[in-house]
């Protein structure tokens, strides 16, 4: 399976020809999920969900679906029918040769005041999770672990922490848009020297091997 990190939260697998896309948001690529078989979304906020980037990956592909929660399964079911897929905790589905197992609930918490939306991660090929805006354990084997690095709901123990529970067999640095150049040596450092797994980041458009 080959990995294309796209900017912040959305990164691109690929494998025997087909395409799965999670999270083409507002903060990543205007083409984030154009040539997609599979588009997977995390949750409601816009740095994850933009309708405008997920309307024109189902235009350009008719054999595209999506899967995703309900409020966003919502906002678009009508104008796809049999296209777009509502899922929650403990489902699991293939799509385009995918296997996918859907682990989690809730946002974190960015502050008691403000309430919280409903947030999946997905765990693909029982290989790579992407947790969304969640620190969510998902309970079995991760290889690759797409890792929330900064975001106005987390701190840097926290990350660590997470790293050392899941226990990846490597972490990936995601959620990355808000760190500045400055600090990310710092978050480099730390993960490294304390997450317990192998860390790494990788720039927009940049691909791997999993």
């Amino acid at each position: 399976m080959k990995l294309t990190k796209r900017l912040h939260s959305c990164v691109q697998l690929e494998k025997d020809g087909r395409v799965l896309v999670i999270d083409p948001g507002a903060f990543s690529e205007p083409d984030a999920g154009l040539g997609a078989d599979v588009l997977l979304v995390t949750h409601e906020h816009p740095d994850h969900f933009d309708e405008g980037r997920l309307r024109a990956a189902l235009d350009a592909n008719p054999a595209a679906g999506l899967w995703t929660l309900r409020s966003v399964a919502e906002r678009l079911a009508p104008a796809y029918p049999g296209r777009v897929h509502t899922v929650g905790n403990g489902d699991a589905f293939t799509a385009a040769g995918f296997d996918v197992r859907v682990h989690g609930e809730l946002h974190a918490v960015i502050h008691p005041d403000i309430p919280r939306v409903t947030n999946v991660g997905y765990l693909v090929d029982g290989s790579l999770f992407h947790p969304g805006d969640a620190l969510t354990v998902p309970g079995s084997p991760v290889e690759t672990l797409m890792l929330p690095v900064h975001a106005p709901w987390n701190k840097v123990a926290e990350v660590i922490d997470y790293v050392r529970e899941v226990k990846p067999v490597r972490a990936i640095d995601i959620h990355d848009a808000y760190l500045s150049d400055i600090a990310r040596p710092i978050y480099d450092t730390v993960l490294d020297n304390l997450g317990g797994a192998p860390h790494s980041r990788m720039t927009a458009g940049e691909s791997a091997a999993l």
